[in-house]
């Protein structure tokens, strides 16, 4: 029933249990992935093991969604001349560690001067509508009991970031809001082709993804944002809505101040972090929307089964009386994780989630 109910929060007409969905804890928590399933699988397992281990726990905790985008480095999304931010540790053993830290932009000035058609220059279309058909397909046959989708990471300011890296790109902004408004603009004109390529795709929902914010909210000027970010957004999401698919967008970080402004830019659905304010998206838009969050995982990770429990109720009596609204734990469930802790949040939320 996952994909029935997927499709009906989706479509606004409320299922008869809350949906849910969760982010990467199938594919890295592999303590919690054996504890549920039994299956015998680790980091070092072969693909289709854990191919297996995944597909048998999201079914066991009943997964209505799959979140999914390509990022830059796939296919034709690939930006030859961007920057290597490296990577924190995130797995269980830490062999995702990268400490690889470069950046090919020198000064604020060879960031305002960037163009990326002369550096990158036109892709193929039909290309890149293949790519987005087969990335959806293959989610589809992964995840074969939710609802699937393919998208975009590299949207406007996470492909800024991936190109410049935090340092470059905040030092040029400072030294000319303007001009880098204007690098913004030749930013989002270049990877229209990518928004033109998903609304030709044979997909029926997007993700698009654009980390806008930081934990503590806007790093720049709300102004900025208004004049160089959301008015390129409406230009890139305009072909996806009008080919008729559901547009979902995701920020990571605190965008409560922005949640107007993305609304007005046509998108369908909010994925949003704990520190994004669920309580005013459900107030204005829960009849219209759908939202997918936003059980906070320092919970999981330190606090005791009251707070878990008081945690998911807070979730439950925010977005339960919407019809789109999905549960899930808004910024992962990595896998330092105490699997007890994991157990029961997932049986909370079993407990809550039913509607009659």
């Amino acid at each position: 029933m996952s994909y029935e109910h997927g499709w009906a929060a989706i479509n606004l007409d409320m299922p008869p249990r809350v949906p849910r969905t969760e982010y990467s804890v199938e594919s890295y928590h592999f303590e919690l992935i054996r504890e549920i399933t039994g299956i015998d699988v680790n980091r070092q397992s072969s693909d289709a093991d854990k191919l297996r281990a995944r597909q048998a726990f999201c079914k066991a905790w009943n997964y209505d969604f799959y979140f999914a985008c390509l990022p830059y480095t796939t296919g034709e999304l690939v930006a030859e001349k961007r920057t290597s931010m490296g990577h924190a540790e995130y797995a269980a053993n830490g062999d995702d560690m990268n400490s690889d830290v470069s950046c090919p932009f020198k000064t604020p000035q060879e960031v305002l001067s960037f163009d990326p058609w002369e550096e990158y220059g036109n892709r193929d279309r039909k290309k890149l509508v293949s790519m987005f058909e087969q990335d959806y397909k293959k989610n589809c046959c992964g995840n074969p009991d939710g609802v699937s989708m393919t998208g975009i990471y590299c949207s406007l300011i996470s492909g800024l970031i991936e190109i410049f890296g935090w340092e470059m790109m905040l030092t040029a902004m400072g030294t000319d809001p303007a001009g880098f408004g204007e690098v913004a603009n030749r930013y989002a004109e270049w990877n229209l082709q990518h928004f033109e390529s998903l609304a030709e795709a044979d997909i029926p929902i997007v993700m698009i993804h654009d980390d806008i914010v930081w934990t503590s909210g806007p790093f720049t000027s709300p102004d900025w944002y208004r004049k160089y970010v959301f008015s390129n957004y409406k230009r890139l999401f305009a072909p996806i809505l009008e080919s008729g698919k559901k547009l979902t967008y995701c920020s990571d970080g605190d965008y409560t101040m922005f949640i107007d402004d993305i609304a007005a830019c046509g998108v369908n659905g909010f994925v949003l972090e704990p520190m994004t304010d669920m309580a005013y998206i459900a107030e204005k838009y829960g009849k219209t929307h759908y939202f997918i969050g936003n059980a906070d995982t320092r919970i999981l990770l330190d606090g005791t089964k009251d707070d878990i429990r008081r945690e998911v109720a807070r979730c439950m009596d925010i977005g339960k009386k919407c019809p789109g609204f999905f549960m899930a734990v808004g910024n992962h469930i990595p896998a330092n994780t105490p699997v007890d802790n994991a157990l029961y949040y997932n049986q909370c939320y079993e407990e809550m989630s039913k509607r009659n």
